[in-house]
C-alpha cells in the first residue's frame, strides 16, 4: 500500500501503513520539520511503539507464566496496518491481532491510530482495545523525530522548555534497560539547552515530572508538543545526527535486574476485557 498524503494550506503529512508511521510534515513554505529517516543514523521518524516501549531483559517478556521474544519498543512499528478511513486532513489506519502477533503477545487486541491535520499542526490519536476475555498488560509511547536543527535555525541555540517550569529527576539506561538510581535533573527552571554531549549515555528518560507539554525552539521557530494520557518522558539523539526525538510514554523499558513479567514493566497500563483507552499528542508549528 501506498503511503497517505493529508493536509490544508498550512501543513502536509505524510503517513505510512507500515507501522501507521509520519513519514514527514511538511508547512507551506517547503520545510519538512520531521526527520528523514537517513538509515545511516536512524530509519525511524515517528514510530508508535506497543505492546512495549524499551527493551525487556534478553528482548523477551513473560506473559502468564510462558516467555515470548519481544524486541525493543515492540511490533506494532514494523507492522503493516490497514487504512480504515481517510479524509482531506485524516487518515485512521488499525492493527489487529492475528496469528502472527499471538505468538509473541498472546491477546486479541486493535490498535487504531489517526493523525488529523489541523491548523499549523498535526494530532496523532492511538486507541488501544483489548478484545480479549482476561486483562491485557501493555505499555504504548510515541517517538517522533524533529530536525535538529530547526529550519533555518543552523548555528543558533536550541532548548527544550517544559510547561509546567519543572525540573523532573532524571534516569539513565543500561543496554537499554532502565537503571534504578535517579539523577539531578538537567533542566533548570523547565529549560534545557540542547547539547549532543547529553546523549553520549544514550536518552535521557524522565518517568515523572514532565508534564504533558513543552516548546522545542531556536529563534523565532518552535515545536509546540502536548499530549495526554502519557506520564513519561524521554529525550533521545545520536552522535552527528540532525534530530531530536521528543518522546512521551506510557510505560518504560524494564529495570536493570528487574522482572521480565509484562505485567510488572514500570509504568504500564492494563485494559480489563472489553475496555479501551486513548493516547495521543499534537504538533504546533511556529514560525
Amino acid at each position: 500500500m501506498t503511503n497517505i498524503r493529508i493536509g490544508n494550506e498550512h501543513v502536509t503529512v505524510e503517513v505510512s501503513p507500515l507501522g501507521s508511521e509520519m513519514q514527514s510534515i511538511v508547512t507551506s513554505d517547503g520545510q519538512d520539520w520531521l526527520w528523514d529517516g537517513d538509515a545511516a543514523f536512524w530509519s525511524g521518524r515517528s514510530p508508535v511503539l506497543f505492546p512495549i516501549v524499551g527493551r525487556a531483559p534478553d528482548d523477551h517478556v513473560r506473559i502468564e507464566g510462558f516467555r515470548y521474544p519481544m524486541g525493543q519498543h515492540g511490533f506494532a512499528r514494523r507492522s503493516e496496518f490497514e487504512l480504515v478511513a481517510s479524509g482531506a486532513d485524516f487518515c485512521r489506519f488499525a492493527l489487529r491481532s492475528g496469528q502472527a502477533s499471538h505468538s509473541i503477545f498472546p491477546f486479541e487486541f486493535l490498535l487504531a491510530l489517526e493523525h488529523r491535520v489541523e491548523g499549523r499542526g498535526v494530532s496523532v490519536m492511538a486507541e488501544v482495545s483489548n478484545l480479549d476475555h482476561r486483562p491485557m498488560p501493555f505499555g504504548i509511547g510515541f517517538h517522533p523525530a524533529f530536525v535538529w536543527p530547526l529550519p533555518a535555525c543552523d548555528g543558533l541555540e536550541h532548548r527544550v522548555v517544559l510547561d509546567n517550569g519543572g525540573t523532573p529527576d532524571l534516569v539513565r539506561l543500561s543496554g537499554g534497560l532502565v537503571k534504578p538510581e535517579a539523577l539531578p535533573s538537567p533542566f533548570e527552571a523547565g529549560e534545557l539547552v540542547l547539547s549532543h554531549d547529553l546523549f553520549a549515555g544514550d536518552a535521557m528518560l524522565f518517568p515523572e515530572g514532565a508534564g504533558a507539554g513543552l516548546r522545542y525552539e531556536a529563534g523565532g521557530k518552535a515545536v509546540r508538543l502536548t499530549w495526554e494520557n502519557l506520564p513519561n518522558f524521554a529525550i533521545w539523539s545520536k552522535a552527528g545526527a540532525g534530530f531530536v526525538c521528543l518522546e512521551p510514554w506510557h510505560g518504560t523499558a524494564a529495570q536493570v535486574g528487574g522482572s521480565d513479567e509484562l505485567a510488572e514493566r514500570p509504568y504500564g497500563d492494563v485494559l480489563g476485557p472489553g475496555a479501551s483507552a486513548r493516547y495521543g499528542f499534537r504538533v504546533e508549528l511556529v514560525g
